[in-house]
């Protein structure tokens, strides 16, 4: 018997979060992905801030995710919090518990945005700067329209401009979610001898480049191509 859902849970939540320092929140039908011990956990609830995964957004995050967890507790439902930064959290003891849930699937499959040809989140908003986090539930929010393609269009400025030529050119897909975008072995060596030369640990080109979030821009979607397009309002 499907569970019944209920909508105003959605809004309830997503004012607290926005209300908190949220810039984006989203909901999302994982059941397709989730396996194992945590198969009941059928919702994701996507949580993204237009700011870098230093330590002061991991805390931000963080937060976000108490508050999130404090949320479903008092309404008796079960959750699973997935640290903002848990692709550095490899021995951690969530990972020993559970293979770690990708922060970009909760984040495409709530219809918050994209993977980009830079192998990047991306928002139509915020480009690829948002941080990520995110919680599994077996609450019964409504789940949002997933993205299920790539919507960069014709753009290829992250291609043509990266420095150690490691980005390859692909668009992403749900069928092929976990497609190799980026040459890591190019890209790991640029950065290497970035800090070498220069004393600076990443290179971040991909992330600048990209029109997507840039304060000189506006974002309009081409109901026909299904397709963003930024446009220069500078």
């Amino acid at each position: 018997m499907p569970r019944q859902v209920k909508e105003d849970l959605n809004k309830e939540l997503e004012d607290i979060l926005l209300e908190l320092g949220a810039d984006v929140v989203g909901f999302a039908d994982v059941s397709k992905v989730v396996r194992g011990d945590i198969a009941h956990l059928r919702t994701a609830i996507s949580i993204g801030i237009n700011r870098r995964l230093t330590e002061k957004g991991i805390e931000i995050l963080e937060d976000l995710e108490r508050a999130v967890i404090l949320f479903l507790r008092k309404r008796g439902y079960r959750y699973l919090a997935i640290p903002p930064d848990s692709d550095r959290r490899k021995d951690k003891f969530i990972s020993r518990l559970y293979p770690l849930f990708s922060h970009k699937i909760a984040a495409t499959s709530s219809g918050l945005g994209w993977i980009g040809r830079n192998g990047l989140f991306i928002s139509p908003e915020f480009g690829p700067r948002l941080s990520l986090a995110t919680v599994l539930t077996d609450a019964p929010f409504k789940p949002g329209r997933p993205i299920e393609k790539s919507l960069c269009g014709e753009c290829l400025l992250c291609v043509k401009f990266c420095p150690a030529g490691a980005i390859k050119g692909r668009d992403w897909s749900v069928n092929d979610p976990y497609g190799e975008f980026v040459d890591t072995r190019r890209c790991n060596e640029y950065k290497k001898r970035m800090r070498a030369v220069h004393g600076k640990p990443n290179c971040g080109l991909c992330i600048n480049i990209c029109p997507f979030g840039r304060n000189n821009r506006t974002v309009t979607f081409d109901t026909k191509k299904e397709v963003y397009q930024c446009q220069s309002t500078g």
